[in-house]
């Protein structure tokens, strides 16, 4: 398994408060957290912290990342604009599991408005506890990109 250091995290204002409670446990967990935002609850778009968050991967400013929003659409549709982005929206543990598993998802978007911290937590943990199989799943997500 890859090893996972930095851990970057964009929400829009449905996120703002998830996102700060999940910052203080990764950084609890020894993880290191670089925030592109929101940082507050008044009205934003989404898009404007995606896009940080993607190009933040893009320059290996963070080796993964952590998405919310109201529902986690929004941001997931942004983000994998970006060709080398791979957000998966995971509202259960099993699901993040097997983004990273099957699907090498770079990024765990999570619906802030419908899961718990405690949900949220456990579904950070499964998704930051996988890693890539590949064989079979390679053949698949070479397949996503189109450049």
């Amino acid at each position: 398994m890859e090893k996972v250091n930095v851990i970057g995290m964009a929400c829009d204002h449905a996120g703002y408060e998830m996102k700060e409670m999940l910052a203080g446990y990764l950084m609890a967990q020894g993880y290191a957290v670089k925030d592109y935002g929101t940082n507050s609850s008044e009205s934003v778009d989404y898009p404007d912290f995606a896009h940080a968050l993607a190009n933040g991967i893009h320059n290996k400013e963070c080796d993964l990342g952590i998405a919310l929003c109201g529902s986690a659409n929004g941001i997931s549709m942004t983000l994998n604009k970006h060709a080398d982005i791979r957000a998966a929206i995971c509202w259960r543990p099993d699901i993040a599991r097997l983004a990273r598993n099957h699907n090498d998802a770079n990024v765990c978007s999570l619906p802030a408005r419908f899961i718990s911290d405690v949900e949220a937590v456990d579904i950070v943990d499964a998704f930051l506890g996988a890693s890539f199989e590949g064989g079979r799943h390679q053949r698949r997500v070479d397949k996503i990109a189109i450049e």
